[in-house]
């Protein structure tokens, strides 16, 4: 039997290979970082970042390289493939997100925070900071869970259904400024085709969900798997009798919340609420 060869000894995941890409093809063209940063109109820091795979960069930057070396597409899409791969995630939530990136439609229902597919770089930061990410690490998990975004933002993305309890609109980030950019990101996002928002008041009282938040996933197959989650930890719910629980209970918080309508003006009094920030 022929010996297999190797066509390339370039990395076989998404992260890795896209970072050797962009120093292939600025050392191929006998560029330093700070030639490139002069070039671009970028600083340096932010090259070197991508190149050591510390960071992805945003969609802006890598289609301004693209452009740049000549190379249409080929760094948009191995870019893209980097920030979907779910090898990104701790190991306990990769079956969960694969399920997601294939999900034909989603609900959710928020009980203390944002879902992560509605969360700006500055809210994924502050939570997670919270659960203990620092350096590195807090920014490779940041431009994992605010890449997920891209699922609702693409020409075919599925109908998304979130359920806010009053409290997460009630809860404010430390900084004003990445507040006031949250809630302007949620008005925005609410008015896109595939997305309704609803905000649960405070006054509706307990409900069969208090606790608990919940994502539910429809996949192409037609079956519903729901993940639930807490401070301590997520769970995916296969098992029917199960999800069926769950969903019947967010049936119930979804006849008692506000209407989209409502919802948004809810939301912009919220900002309208807000303290001003400091003029400097």
């Amino acid at each position: 039997m022929p010996q297999r060869l190797v066509i390339t000894g370039r990395s076989q995941e998404p992260r890795g290979r896209f970072a050797e890409e962009l120093r292939r093809l600025r050392t191929e063209r006998g560029l330093s970082l700070r030639d490139l940063a002069k070039e671009m109109g970028w600083d340096s820091s932010q090259f070197s970042k991508m190149e050591s795979g510390r960071t992805l960069g945003g969609p802006e930057v890598v289609q301004a390289l693209d452009q740049f070396y000549g190379t249409p597409g080929l760094l948009v899409t191995l870019w893209e493939l980097a920030v979907a791969d779910p090898t990104q995630f701790k190991e306990r939530y990769r079956r969960y997100m694969l399920l997601e990136a294939e999900a034909v439609s989603l609900w959710h229902y928020g009980v203390s925070i944002l879902p992560g597919l509605l969360q700006t770089d500055g809210y994924a930061r502050e939570v997670l900071a919270l659960g203990g990410a620092r350096g590195e690490e807090l920014d490779q998990q940041v431009e994992a869970r605010t890449g997920r975004r891209k699922l609702l933002e693409e020409g075919d993305a599925p109908p998304f259904r979130a359920l806010l309890a009053e409290a997460v609109l009630r809860t404010p980030l430390r900084d004003v400024g990445e507040w006031r950019r949250q809630l302007e990101h949620l008005l925005e996002v609410s008015e896109r085709p595939n997305v309704t928002m609803q905000v649960l008041p405070q006054c509706v009282g307990l409900h069969g969900l208090v606790s608990t938040a919940v994502m539910f996933l429809r996949l192409l197959d037609g079956r519903t798997v729901a993940y639930t989650e807490n401070a301590l930890r997520g769970e995916l719910v296969e098992e029917n009798a199960s999800v069926e629980h769950l969903h019947r209970a967010y049936d119930a918080m979804r006849d008692q919340a506000l209407n989209p309508a409502e919802s948004r003006k809810f939301i912009l009094r919220m900002l309208e609420e807000m303290p001003c920030e400091p003029s400097t």
